[in-house]
């Protein structure tokens, strides 16, 4: 493991090439953050190599990853190097919509987690919209970046304190916990935060990103990250995204396996006991999938609808056997079916809920400007 001691908040690591003074005609950072988002929305693949340098005042860690992404539910992450002793060449991580496995090689256990209905939120996404919200942004030039020309934009946050021990980066989606063992706690309350975001020119897609946090006696923590041989919307593999455990593994599973995982909503309806609604969608969202797990306490199908053109842009509607929903912690709407009313929930997922014939319903997505009482209304007591 390799030791330096930072000296100041103004120290650089020297991976980045030539600086250029920004013009009159640059683009502004938050067109640039724009362009970036709009670039991961409409992707259908990325392969890349991530490298991650972690610094504080008594020792550098850095490790290398292959990593493979369909946003938002499909990735694949390989360690190849590493000298973090948390993080051990070798690690594999694969994530499907269903289930992601994870081996460590010094244990030689697989952890296979199943999560059917779990909604993937593109984290990359939220990350970059906060970014743009929530940091006052400076556009600080151009740079070269492996190879590439890319944009470098300065941000630093709205309330310029330390909020929690960990960092959500944008390469990867990886939420990266802050080691701040061994600082005092007057080091950490007058801690900083800066944050440095460069994007690709010709993709308009972030490729490296800096975080530090700095106190009056200099750099206490500094995590950056670059992707190196980024490919986008490039062929993949067939099977990129399942995990064949090795011979010898051990195998320890997690969570429910589902009954199964149907194209279309009469695969699913011969399995369950109910009737499966058909309900109305706003353009262009068409149904991806119905999963179907059994529960001691009945079946749960839920269908989800996404959008083709928008990796991450999808909806769910669940039916279960037994409400799961407590009415008095929602907000309760102006709709009704057949008597029943209709709650709402409001935060990073909007969900409505009700019941009819003895069926729970609940009908969720992460995207804002569906209009989810339509789409409830089309369900009704089915």
């Amino acid at each position: 493991m390799r030791r330096r001691r930072l000296l100041t908040a103004g120290t650089i690591l020297g991976l980045a090439g030539c600086v250029s003074v920004p013009q009159a005609s640059s683009p502004s950072s938050d067109q640039l953050l724009q362009e970036a988002l709009e670039t991961r929305r409409t992707l259908s693949t990325l392969e890349t190599r991530r490298r991650m340098v972690m610094e504080t005042p008594t020792e550098t860690t850095e490790r290398l990853d292959r990593l493979i992404q369909r946003p938002p539910g499909e990735q694949r992450l390989d360690v190849l190097e590493s000298d973090d002793p948390d993080v051990v060449p070798g690690a594999v991580s694969v994530r499907s919509r269903t289930l992601t496995s994870e081996y460590n090689p010094e244990t030689n256990i697989v952890t296979e987690r199943h999560h059917p209905n779990r909604l993937v939120i593109d984290r990359m996404r939220q990350v970059l919209e906060s970014v743009r919200t929530e940091y006052d942004l400076s556009y600080a030039g151009l740079e070269t970046v492996d190879g590439r020309e890319t944009h470098r934009i300065d941000a630093h946050p709205d309330d310029d304190t330390i909020d929690g021990r960990s960092i959500d980066l944008l390469i990867g989606e990886t939420v990266y916990r802050i080691p701040f063992d061994g600082f005092s706690s007057e080091e950490l309350a007058d801690a900083t935060v800066e944050r440095s975001v460069w994007i690709d020119d010709e993709h308009r897609y972030p490729i490296r990103e800096r975080d530090t946090v700095s106190s009056e006696d200099g750099i206490l923590h500094r995590v950056t990250v670059t992707s190196e041989d980024l490919t986008i919307d490039g062929g993949l593999e067939q099977g990129t995204f399942r995990y064949d455990p090795p011979a010898e593994a051990e195998v320890v599973t997690i969570g429910t396996e589902p009954e199964g995982v149907y194209e279309t909503r009469s695969e699913a309806a011969a399995v369950v006991p109910y009737d499966l609604p058909d309900p109305s969608m706003p353009d262009p969202f068409v149904l991806d999938r119905v999963t179907v797990v059994e529960h001691p306490d009945g079946y749960r199908t839920t269908l989800w609808y996404t959008d083709p053109d928008a990796a991450g842009r999808e909806l769910f509607l669940a039916v279960r056997e037994t409400q799961r929903f407590n009415p008095s912690a929602l907000e309760q709407t102006t709709l009704e079916f057949d008597g029943q009313p209709v709650y709402r929930r409001d935060g990073r997922i909007e969900s409505l809920f009700w019941t009819c014939d003895g069926l729970s319903f609940e009908l969720s997505s992460p995207t804002a400007d569906l209009e989810l009482e339509t789409v409830a209304t089309s369900v009704g007591c089915s």
